[in-house]
């Protein structure tokens, strides 16, 4: 795997060690890093992708529906309540972001309840900080509000005479809309607040050269709603979960599905897009760490999770799933150290763990007993990464 240190086949520090080539900027932040190989997703059906099951631990799939809530909602849910509960950002080619602005591939609030991710930085900024805006963007989240409270009160009228079925699908799409609606009110109580926290909007909003350029200030608007306290729980998607993805920015020219073919370890291009990946984790701590929160910072009290959606390769089975973490969560996590598991516990396994150390009770997440008869060899959490 590209992010295990030479030479380490056993657990042990990572004080001694030299991070490869793809994460060298994590470096500096060793301590606070902890890499774990040897989970697996067997159960989740990844090849290409795992999709919603990457985040659920459950068999998912191109065009399988979520069947059930994922980590990230789930986590949102017990954290104290934010304005957005849980924001999802997607990454991707800029001809994908701009023809499909929002896609839902990775989160879900419950079965057949997919949360969509937000791909255009300027939509996305004008949904958060529209009210606080002028010219342009603020023209533009005034028609778009209005535009919204005219959907929401022609649905609530078409909903009625319908069956019963078709009744609780259409109910499904009026909720969206007045979710919406809801939180442009909600934000724009809050907007002398949000000022602090509001990006600058520059050319690579309006005018980007390359789709990296649309990541970064993705990032950038990320990075805003947790510093500002809008969300607690931020998903990133690079390749938004499916099989695509583009770094030309990067100076990689081949994009998407020929990507996952080529060969990783040591291959230059794989190398450029994991260390471009790893100097926005770096960006994230940085920008977290500022904050200060409690008796600490704001990174005192956060867990970053990095991992893939189809476990460790193109065309996998899912039999090794790996995953870096960084941050304690309050002290929750063992960090500076590599963890080589078994590959008899499954990626749910990690989800129980970040739920215990949030104060949920329960040994499995996601698994019936049956399916941990056939893939879980333990129960509850990992004790090897929690304190």
């Amino acid at each position: 795997m590209t992010c295990i240190p030479s030479g380490m086949k056993n657990s042990g520090s990572l004080a001694t060690a030299k991070l490869p080539e793809p994460i060298k900027a994590l470096e500096p932040y060793k301590e606070r890093l902890h890499i774990i190989n040897g989970l697996h997703g067997l159960h989740t059906s990844p090849s290409h992708s795992a999709f919603f099951g990457a985040l659920g631990g459950y068999r998912g799939s191109d065009g399988v529906p979520p069947s059930g809530p994922t980590i990230d909602h789930t986590l949102s849910a017990t954290l104290p309540e934010t304005l957005l509960p849980h924001l999802c950002i997607g990454m991707d080619s800029l001809g994908n972001m701009r023809s499909k602005p929002t896609v839902a591939n990775l989160s879900a609030s419950g079965a057949g309840q997919p949360i969509f991710m937000h791909s255009n930085p300027n939509h996305l900024y004008e949904m958060l900080y529209g009210g606080i805006s002028e010219g342009e963007i603020r023209k533009q989240h005034e028609a778009r509000s209005g535009m919204f409270n005219r959907v929401e009160r022609l649905a609530e009228a078409e909903v009625i005479g319908l069956q019963d079925v078709s009744k609780e699908r259409f109910k499904q799409y009026v909720d969206g809309f007045s979710e919406i609606n809801g939180l442009r009110e909600r934000l724009g109580e809050v907007s002398s607040r949000l000022r602090d926290f509001a990006p600058e909007v520059d050319e690579r909003y309006t005018n980007p050269e390359f789709e990296t350029d649309w990541h970064d200030v993705l990032l950038d608007l990320g990075i805003s709603a947790l510093k500002s306290g809008l969300t607690s729980v931020l998903t990133i998607g690079s390749g938004r979960g499916e099989i695509f993805g583009a770094w030309k920015g990067l100076g990689v020219e081949q994009q998407g599905h020929n990507l996952g073919h080529m060969k990783q370890p040591n291959n230059p291009i794989w190398v450029k897009i994991r260390q471009y990946n790893s100097r926005m984790l770096v960006r994230l701590m940085e920008e977290l760490e500022s904050v200060p929160e409690g008796s600490g910072t704001m990174m005192d009290n956060t867990l970053i999770v990095y991992t893939s959606n189809n476990a460790d390769s193109q065309h996998t089975s899912g039999k090794n799933w790996p995953v870096m973490l960084l941050g304690n969560y309050d002290g929750a996590f063992k960090t500076g150290c590599f963890t080589q598991l078994d590959g008899k516990r499954p990626i749910n396994a990690l989800y129980n763990s970040i739920l215990r150390a949030s104060g949920v009770s329960g040994d499995r997440y996601n698994m019936s007993e049956k399916m941990a008869a056939k893939f879980d060899s333990g129960t509850g959490p990992l004790k090897e990464i929690l304190v």
